[in-house]
């Protein structure tokens, strides 16, 4: 799959990017009294999260280290992250489509849901949204719907480039950017990233794109 752009809270230098994820595990152990071991767990999760992995080494830190106002807030993030892992019950969305009105996650049950994270300024989403059209198309008469969340602020780039990428699936967005509160509530720090939601309201994948997603879609909708 396609190297994706790793948009963060936490900052960190570019040649670090260049670290296999067994040397920053170890440098996480090798260094749990540092605030800064935070960032590094972050890395560890990069694009694809583990919920329990990172829940690991962050309990591995130093009292010091999980008690400070990063630490809580990384906790914070991990519970959000193990609402909404594989098996658990999708939370609740609702927030404002491009017309002003409410629209909720609920409004779709009955049907397999794709959440889809995204914005009008994020390069890889831009990538990304012409494979998601044509998912669109082949599964939308299959019991199949798209809700799009996004992270912009102004709601006329997120007007535009639904327009010209013709996502013709329903929007929502509270325009918050980062601190959208339904991003937050799913625990995602990059995107594009996206949940699959079955007609329960169950989460049954996380971060499938392209020939991935279609393939779990035809063995969910056959």
């Amino acid at each position: 799959m396609k190297k994706l752009i790793l948009f963060a809270f936490f900052a960190f230098p570019f040649l670090a990017l260049a670290q296999t994820k067994e040397e920053l595990i170890k440098q996480v152990k090798a260094n749990p009294k540092n605030v800064e071991s935070l960032k590094t767990i972050q890395r560890v999760g990069g694009y694809y999260p583990e919920y329990k992995e990172l829940r690991a080494l962050y309990d591995g830190l130093d009292k010091s280290v999980r008690k400070s106002k990063d630490g809580q807030a990384f906790n914070y993030y991990l519970k959000r992250l193990e609402n909404s892992s594989v098996g658990k019950k999708a939370p609740g969305i609702t927030q404002l489509t491009p017309e002003g009105e409410p629209f909720s996650l609920t409004d779709l049950r009955g049907k397999y849901v794709l959440i889809d994270f995204w914005a009008a300024w994020c390069p890889d989403c831009r990538k990304e949204n012409p494979n998601l059209v044509k998912t669109y198309a082949e599964f939308k008469d299959k019991n199949f719907e798209i809700l799009g969340v996004s992270f912009d602020r102004k709601l006329e780039d997120w007007v535009k480039a639904i327009k010209d990428d013709k996502l013709t699936w329903k929007h929502i967005s509270d325009l918050q950017s980062w601190q959208n509160a339904a991003g937050t509530l799913y625990g995602v720090r990059s995107i594009p990233q996206n949940i699959l939601v079955d007609p329960e309201g169950i989460i049954v994948a996380r971060n499938l794109h392209g020939e991935d997603l279609n393939v779990k879609l035809r063995e969910l909708l056959k």
